[in-house]
């Protein structure tokens, strides 16, 4: 049996439905090829002459580093080991991935590794930048939320769904690159969320499911009550950098960023970043600097209150329509 789904762009055929997206009609077109539950029969020798690129700086409550990534001999799989037993193997082109898991943990809990670190390492292979970040619509163009962590990029994604504007993807935002233009992939129909931003929105942790009955996360179910998700890609029309709050301030900030000070902020906001290769890192550096030579790039500062979280979502929306409709070349947004 094999299950297809869209995320990210990409045509995912797995052995089992992945949860949190739809199934798609089936079909024998796929770009990855993802078998859960199972590992492939490397050699046994394999696993111990890994070349490791990548440890983590955080570490479980066991000691061991959070997330491990190397290089099997040979140079045809990457492979993921997290600390608290999941792993990955991902074949070189990003054509094919196996998931593993202990018997104590659930595809859910896979899956948030999975659809986060393990599908963007995919996107990078195949030669797909993607922003760490949020991007939501906003008359028929997308906008992305960047920020360092604790930026509030997840909660701000959540609050323009709230208000009505349809979420396109959270954590993940692929850039499909079109010379002149970059189409955002829709990612999957959540927004994952700390209680705490699940409390500032809506008044109670409790409101909004875990994401795994082992995870404190919360997620916020799009394309329902209200909550809308954008299913189909749209053009990239601004950039947003969450900046700090700042508790002086009544109403959100917002100043233009250029030159290479947005490129370096961008570079800084990239997916999966700290596994790029050379040949990885020149893609970036050419997608990004054209982004910034065509992209508007906003710096934005809102007041430190719960509240101002709504208002900093129609500050810039409203921004975001500004630079659409003055934008050369584009027609003259519509309200949403």
């Amino acid at each position: 049996m094999c299950v297809s789904h869209i995320v990210y762009g990409l045509r995912v055929a797995a052995n089992l439905a992945l949860p949190g997206i739809s199934p798609r009609p089936d079909s024998n077109a796929y770009d990855v090829r993802v078998r859960v539950k199972d590992w492939p029969k490397f050699p046994s020798t394999f696993l111990e002459y890994i070349e490791v690129f990548h440890t983590s700086s955080d570490v479980m409550v066991s000691g061991q580093p959070n997330l491990r990534v190397g290089l099997l001999p040979g140079g045809e799989h990457f492979c993921f080991f997290y600390g608290d037993g999941v792993r990955f193997a991902v074949e070189r082109r990003g054509h094919e991935l196996w998931a593993d898991w202990p018997e104590d943990y659930s595809l859910e809990d896979a899956c948030t590794y999975l659809l986060g670190p393990v599908l963007g390492f995919v996107l990078r292979l195949r030669g797909v930048v993607c922003l760490h970040a949020s991007a939501v619509a906003v008359a028929d163009r997308a906008i992305a939320l960047v920020g360092l962590p604790g930026a509030g990029k997840s909660t701000a994604a959540a609050a323009f769904a709230c208000a009505g504007y349809p979420v396109i993807s959270d954590d993940v935002v692929a850039l499909e690159d079109h010379g002149e233009r970059f189409l955002v992939q829709p990612g999957y129909p959540r927004v994952n969320l700390w209680p705490d931003s699940v409390r500032r929105l809506f008044g109670s942790e409790d409101a909004l499911p875990r994401i795994t009955p082992t995870w404190e996360k919360r997620y916020l179910p799009l394309g329902q009550k209200g909550h809308p998700f954008a299913s189909k890609p749209l053009p990239l029309a601004a950039v947003y950098i969450l900046d700090s709050r700042d508790p002086a301030l009544t109403a959100p900030v917002m100043e233009d960023v250029s030159g290479k000070e947005a490129l370096m902020a961008l570079v800084a906001n990239s997916y999966v970043n700290y596994l790029l290769d050379q040949t990885m890192r020149r893609t970036e550096f050419d997608v990004l600097g054209r982004v910034v030579a065509e992209i508007p790039i906003r710096r934005v500062r809102s007041p430190d209150e719960p509240s101002a979280i709504f208002g900093l979502c129609e500050a810039t929306a409203a921004d975001a329509r500004r630079e659409i409709t003055t934008a050369p070349g584009n027609p003259t947004p519509v309200a949403g």
